[in-house]
Parts: structure tokens; C-alpha cells; sequence
């Protein structure tokens, strides 16, 4: 059962949320931002919600309040919610932690999650959401040229992997890492070094990293993330 405490700010009691409900939130927003939810699209019901994200219907249903009262989304009674969120309008980081974080801050923060991060997912990830990570590298895998759309995917692919271990605190936060790595210096990076044979390279490694996972091979799926920690290093230093 998900938990909603309250603290006093001055005169006006503001509501503090679970780390739970806090984890939906953070994923529903970063889906809103990436635009894998379009504005005017309706989110897919709240059952459906909470079937993919593996919580409770009224821990969706908080989240979804709390969304709609930041204006990202609107709910329409008997309709469902719809995202009024508008991408030419708003800042490009959700979070002003984001919009703060440099490379090397980025590069140091990656390094000590994602391989903890992998190996979590690895110990924990249910087969359904091994195969939902499947059709995500099966959509990385069909991009040829684009490297807008194979970095949102990339992005899709690690937000499933910190889903995976189960471990709200550590979604949350990697959550944030995923809107720090929107942030301009890296979208010129990928637009100038993101060349259809990086990006075919790229694919072959998450290919090689994805049967790692599949097979739970958890050295293999760890010593991937820090070679891939080091080719977007290199990417930064000829940045410099």
C-alpha cells in the first residue's frame, strides 16, 4: 500500500510521496519529455499503467495526479488522461539538477550506477521485461541513419534495464541521469559523432549486452556498460 506523509511549509501543508508513486512519476515524466507520449495523446489506461510499471492502480492514479497538477497532463473524465505537455514551449531539462550537470558530473555519476545497475536487473528482471527489452533493441536495430531516434531509444533501453532491478530509489535516480544526458552539449555530440556506422557498431554492442542479459551472465553484461562508459568518454575528449 502506497503511503503519502505530509510536511509543514509555513502555513500550507505540501504533500511529500512515496518513493514508489515518486518512481512513476519520474518514468511518466521522462516518457511525456522524450515524447514517446506526444501532446494531446492519451496515456494508456491506468491498469495498463500499472501492469507495465509493476505497481498498484492507485499509485498510478497518485502519480497521474501529481502530473496533472505540474500541467503535463489533463484528465478527462470517462476519457482518460491526455498529455498537455508542450516541447516547444518548455526547457529542455525537467529537472533544474539536470539542467546544472555537466559532462565529467554525468561521465562519474554513469560510471558508479550503470554497472551496479546491470547487475541488479540481471538478478531480478522478470522475463516479461527481458522481453520488452528485446522489442526495444529490436526498434534500435531497424534505425539506420537517425541518430535523434537511436538515441531515444538508447535511453528507452537503459530506463528498462534501472527498471528492472526493482529498485524504486535507483530508477528515480536514474531517471534523472537520463534528462542530465539530454542536455545540449550532448545532443550536438551525437548529432556530429552519431554516424551510421557508430550507430551500427552501437547496435552490435547492445545486441552482445541484451544476450548477456538474457543468458544472466552478470560479468559479461558489467564489463559491457564500462566499455560503453569509455566510448562516450573518448566522444567527449575529441569534444574538447
Amino acid at each position: 500500500m502506497t503511503m503519502t506523509t505530509r510536511r509543514p511549509t509555513g502555513n500550507l501543508i505540501e504533500p511529500v510521496v512515496g518513493a514508489t508513486v515518486q518512481y512513476v512519476i519520474d518514468t511518466l515524466a521522462m516518457r511525456i519529455v522524450s515524447q514517446e507520449y506526444g501532446t494531446d495523446e492519451r496515456l494508456p489506461s491506468e491498469r495498463q499503467l500499472a501492469q507495465d510499471l509493476g505497481v498498484a492502480r492507485n499509485t498510478v492514479r497518485e502519480a497521474l495526479d501529481q502530473l496533472e497538477a505540474r500541467g503535463m497532463i489533463r484528465r478527462r473524465a470517462g476519457s482518460g488522461s491526455f498529455v498537455t505537455y508542450n516541447p516547444e514551449g518548455a526547457s529542455e531539462s525537467l529537472s533544474p539538477v539536470a539542467a546544472e550537470t555537466g559532462p565529467l558530473h554525468l561521465q562519474v555519476v554513469r560510471s558508479i550506477l550503470e554497472p551496479e545497475m546491470v547487475r541488479l536487473a540481471i538478478i531480478n528482471m522478470s522475463p516479461r521485461k527481458i522481453e520488452a527489452l528485446g522489442e526495444t533493441l529490436s526498434q534500435m536495430e531497424a534505425v539506420q541513419t537517425d541518430a535523434n531516434a537511436f538515441v531515444r531509444l538508447e535511453e528507452e533501453f537503459h530506463r528498462q534495464i534501472a527498471a528492472g532491478t526493482d529498485n524504486p530509489l535507483l530508477i528515480a535516480c536514474y531517471n534523472l541521469v537520463i534528462d542530465a544526458r539530454r542536455q545540449s552539449f550532448r545532443a550536438a555530440m551525437y548529432r556530429r559523432h552519431l554516424t551510421p556506422s557508430r550507430i551500427a557498431a552501437y547496435q552490435r554492442s547492445y545486441n552482445a549486452l541484451f544476450n548477456a542479459i538474457t543468458a544472466r551472465v552478470i560479468e559479461d553484461a558489467t564489463e559491457f556498460m564500462k566499455l560503453a562508459l569509455i566510448e562516450d568518454q573518448k566522444l567527449l575528449l575529441q569534444e574538447d
